[in-house]
């Protein structure tokens, strides 16, 4: 029988959960992230949910330079362009945005989805329910990262293809999230998209129902 949890563990997880927060390279530190706490962050992912029990998820770590140059130039490229898709007051803010830590982050993570050749138990109906599954295991993975003081950031302005090239990825693998890790100087005390003001935040009774909409 698995253990049960203190009331104090689950107010800790909240904690954990509560604090989590999106890394720019601006805050990431010159500390190396050893090779033992990648793997405790790799771990936690692994013990994620997934579908059918598929485990359709693929890691790859990158600490070479002239890979996270090729990953850089695309999001380079991607974010010109993002720039000018939002209104004239926007499109200077989001410029002002430090929206990656690339070159900065001594270790990346490209997280892959692999579909099955063959039906997977509960995605026959809902077929993205593997690309779910991906997700739960990057959630785990950041958790895991801020528990251990850790930052991470997801940065999804690259073109999927490029990176797919740079780490000779099978074909049919779908790029699902690239990943910064590494030590920052500090965990900010709210989202910095919430304290530059891009969004308002959204409450609880705006986005929870009950028993329809």
């Amino acid at each position: 029988m698995s253990r049960l949890f203190e009331t104090s563990e689950s107010e800790l997880l909240l904690d954990i959960l509560r604090l989590r927060r999106d890394v720019r390279g601006n805050r990431f530190t010159r500390q190396e992230v050893s090779d033992s706490d990648v793997n405790k962050l790799l771990k936690a992912a692994l013990h994620a949910p997934s579908v059918g029990y598929s485990q359709p998820w693929q890691f790859v770590v990158v600490r070479d330079n002239d890979i996270k140059r090729q990953v850089f130039e695309s999001f380079t490229t991607e974010n010109e362009h993002a720039a000018t898709l939002f209104s004239d007051q926007k499109q200077q803010q989001y410029k002002n945005l430090k929206l990656e830590g690339i070159l900065e982050a001594p270790v990346n993570i490209a997280v892959f989805y692999r579909p099955s050749d063959e039906p997977v138990l509960g995605q026959t109906s809902m077929s993205e329910m593997g690309k779910f599954s991906v997700v739960c295991a990057i959630q785990n993975l950041w958790l895991m990262a801020r528990s251990l003081n850790i930052g991470v950031g997801w940065v999804s302005i690259v073109d999927p293809q490029v990176i797919k090239t740079a780490l000779n990825a099978p074909q049919q693998n779908e790029l699902i999230a690239y990943l910064c890790v590494g030590y920052v100087n500090e965990f900010l005390d709210e989202p910095e998209l919430k304290q530059q003001q891009w969004q308002r935040e959204k409450q609880q009774d705006e986005v929870v129902f009950y028993n329809g909409f």
